[in-house]
């Protein structure tokens, strides 16, 4: 996630003249002042930051505009909500939760959640589940140099946001209901919140990932959010 301007090495200039390129201009009482060329500036470094982690398909969702205007207005308010308490949220470690079947809105649903505490500053970490399970495995081959699996199991313990797609679309074993369990578990423990998205019901997700996962799941969300619909993404 980017927290500032990249320079290409050159330092900052401000293209009004006003000001030595960091965006504050002291005054003769010795405050300093917001030059106009801030804001632009920090919103740039901030949709730089979005565009690094929300995938292309995802970065113009809005709650104005389909295909949010066109999914279950239950679930809309519900992220609506969300948003509009995210501190308490991201403080409590209460995400949401969202399931039904596949083109219903789920994954956007949970992108403009993941987009909207991208804007307030926060640091987001954005897997499907089989992806997020490759990317642990690919730590048990480590190089010298490389990340480890602690330092990974750290980072995504520790990140603001977990958003996890497709939670149970993975093959069932040993290792992976354990790998899902540890992770979910450490984040509950540290009151971190999630955003999971599934097409399974709660008892196909039991079957699929273990009851004791889906129990502290369950307790960190502030919603289960039942998706109800065809797939929209198949409708003329």
């Amino acid at each position: 996630m980017a927290n500032g301007f990249a320079d290409n090495g050159n330092s900052l200039t401000c293209p009004f003249g006003r000001c030595d390129g960091g965006g504050w201009i002291l005054g003769e009482d010795n405050l300093a002042y917001k030059c106009d060329c801030l804001e632009p500036r920090l919103a740039k470094a901030r949709n730089s930051g979005i565009n690094s982690v929300i995938p292309a398909r995802y970065r113009g969702v809005s709650f104005d505009r389909p295909p949010v205007t066109e999914i279950n207005s239950t679930a809309v308010n519900a992220v609506r909500d969300w948003i509009d308490s995210m501190d308490t949220h991201l403080d409590k470690g209460t995400g949401l939760w969202f399931e039904g079947g596949i083109g219903t809105g789920k994954t956007t649903l949970a992108m403009l959640m993941s987009k909207e505490v991208l804007k307030r500053g926060h640091s987001v970490a954005i897997y499907s589940c089989p992806k997020l399970l490759a990317r642990i495995r690919e730590t048990f081959n480590a190089g010298i140099g490389e990340e480890t699996y602690s330092e990974l199991f750290e980072r995504l313990c520790e990140v603001d946001l977990l958003h996890v797609d497709d939670l149970g679309a993975e093959k069932q074993t040993e290792w992976v209901l354990e790998q899902l369990y540890s992770l979910i578990n450490e984040r509950y423990e540290r009151e971190k919140p999630m955003v999971v998205t599934t097409n399974f019901d709660l008892t196909k997700l039991e079957e699929q990932i273990g009851p004791r996962t889906v129990s502290r799941l369950l307790q960190m969300s502030h919603h289960v959010l039942d998706m109800p619909g065809d797939d929209a993404r198949f409708i003329a």
